[in-house]
């Protein structure tokens, strides 16, 4: 069976392009869970001290993460952003627009705004999933 990938925005709700209501997917596929990334760099030190600079090292650690397992950005299928509240999004969202590109089917996306991260200077967590067709050895 081929994977499939259905983006859903029915009728009735609003047709945002900046995400999707829902994302089906159905065949053989690899679905790659990745944990909450941060602005920790591969040092340990907090890249930034912007939500915009701390959403650059998150990316960066997202495809690291995503090679590693061997998928890109663009096999999520679902992200969940974290903020910490009275951060203004716009610069966050500026620089995953950028990174994502004008895809015509922007995954599924939930964002929170929250007290604080694990790390008092973290500004920013993003957790994502996403789906390969394609098998991938152990590593």
């Amino acid at each position: 069976m081929q994977l499939t990938i259905t983006h859903v925005n029915p009728e009735g709700m609003h047709n945002n392009p900046a995400f999707t209501q829902a994302v089906i997917v159905e065949g053989n596929a690899r679905t790659i869970y990745v944990g909450g990334q941060n602005a920790a760099a591969a040092d340990g030190q907090i890249v930034g001290d912007t939500l915009e600079a701390q959403t650059e090292q998150v990316f960066k650690n997202l495809e690291t993460v995503l090679a590693a397992s061997g998928a890109t950005l663009h096999d999520i299928v679902k992200w969940t952003i974290f903020v910490v509240q009275g951060h203004d999004i716009a610069p966050g969202f500026g620089v995953f627009q950028r990174v994502w590109g004008t895809s015509a089917r922007p995954p599924a996306i939930s964002m929170a705004f929250v007290a604080s991260l694990a790390n008092p200077e973290f500004l920013v967590e993003i957790e994502a999933i996403a789906v390969t067709g394609q098998e991938v050895g152990a590593g």
